[in-house]
């Protein structure tokens, strides 16, 4: 099954998830959606100083919002920052110093920031794929301890402070790539068999895609999504997957091209008028299946991951 799934999902990138899939979708888009003034609104985006982070912060930015980068790495932080502020004459720039991996600093970031400013819009876009099985100072296994147990903590810590504006919203960057993976949630952390970095990386993307689906079933009052931003030429691809980075570098989109989703879902009212809890590709709601792959879990497995995320959770909470 899983090299059924693995090679239609290439062969459907191939037509989708390139520079001309991307150019292909977007004559159909309303670049209207994307004249807006945010000047009034807040946004976090982790993971922003460099690649789509970096790319959807300049776009906001430039739309007048109050942008706070979270990032792991000070001077590169710095950096982008200054290169945001200039593209876009915004001032309205922050950054915030966080490792996502570490679950403490994550809560220790959401209660500070809660109680210093308001939030209007969430982007959960910071991830990482480690190709070796690498445990933090916590002992969780690197990979999910950032892309799954570090977002669920950061959204849900935020949720009261999100509740508290007007139209707000949460999007997560996931990744086409859990289309081939099933939910497992025997083994969150990857402890048994062989170690695989790149199916990891998916299985933590479609977890992502399922606590979506049930935020959104949990809370009404926020607009959730999910999304895909195609195969980008971004550094973490560079250097995380660098024989697929070699082999496709000329059909790779650009950090702009793989941020554009992200910024409608963020600032659109296009967007907000879709349901919560969808999944994303070129401004359009997709499938989150492939056909007759068998990647579906139960309502029952789905709840099984919110229960044990939240179990992990609270043991780090300050």
């Amino acid at each position: 099954m899983s090299l059924y799934r693995n090679t239609i999902w290439f062969l459907k990138g191939l037509q989708e998830y390139t520079k001309g899939g991307y150019e292909a979708a977007a004559r159909r888009f309303n670049e209207a959606d994307l004249e807006v003034n945010v000047r009034d609104r807040s946004f976090i985006i982790t993971g922003a100083n460099s690649g789509i982070g970096k790319a959807a912060a300049c776009e906001i930015a430039k739309r007048g919002g109050t942008v706070h980068l979270v990032c792991r790495n000070e001077d590169r932080a710095k950096e982008a920052r200054n290169d945001i502020v200039e593209q876009s004459k915004n001032e309205n720039v922050h950054v915030h110093l966080v490792d996502m991996s570490n679950p403490r600093k994550v809560w220790e970031f959401a209660s500070g920031f809660s109680q210093k400013h308001n939030l209007h819009v969430l982007i959960n876009n910071a991830g990482c794929m480690v190709n070796q099985r690498e445990l933090t100072e916590d002992g969780l296994e690197k990979n999910f301890a950032t892309n799954t147990l570090g977002t669920y903590i950061l959204t849900t810590a935020l949720i009261p402070t999100l509740k508290k504006s007007e139209n707000p919203r949460v999007i997560t960057v996931s990744s086409g790539g859990m289309l081939v993976q099933k939910l497992n949630v025997e083994d969150l952390q990857f402890e048994k068999g062989s170690f695989d970095g790149t199916m990891v990386y998916a299985q933590n993307k479609r977890q992502q895609v399922i606590m979506t689906e049930q935020w959104a079933a949990q809370h009404k009052e926020i607009h959730f999504s999910s999304m895909h931003p195609g195969w980008a030429d971004t550094p973490a691809v560079r250097s995380s997957m660098p024989d697929f980075h070699a082999k496709m570098k000329n059909k790779l989109r650009t950090e702009a091209q793989g941020a554009d989703t992200v910024v409608w879902l963020a600032i659109s009212d296009a967007a907000s008028r879709q349901p919560s809890g969808l999944f994303f590709q070129d401004r359009t709601a997709v499938s989150t299946h492939l056909p007759l792959a068998f990647s579906r879990s139960s309502s029952a497995e789905d709840q099984q991951l919110m229960s044990k995320l939240e179990e992990l959770a609270v043991k780090f909470k300050c």
